[in-house]
């Protein structure tokens, strides 16, 4: 898996997630329960990770959506 987005908006997070998935592309969201540690202000960023194949698709598709991503 690759990271394609890195960030602390969970509004972000939803949009990229659900712009993936109107593409059928699958991602998977890392450090979601972070919060724990951090008392739930949300300083420490989540990662958005996509398949190695499904990486260049993705890629474009935030490009297209204006979401800056890690790359």
């Amino acid at each position: 898996m690759k990271e394609l987005l890195r960030s602390t908006d969970p509004t972000v997070m939803a949009f990229a997630s659900a712009l993936l998935d109107g593409e059928r592309i699958d991602c998977f969201q890392m450090d979601v329960n972070m919060s724990v540690l951090e008392g739930g202000i949300g300083i420490f960023p989540r990662r958005l990770m996509v398949r190695d194949e499904d990486y260049e698709a993705a890629l474009v598709v935030m490009r297209d959506n204006g979401i800056a991503t890690v790359r």
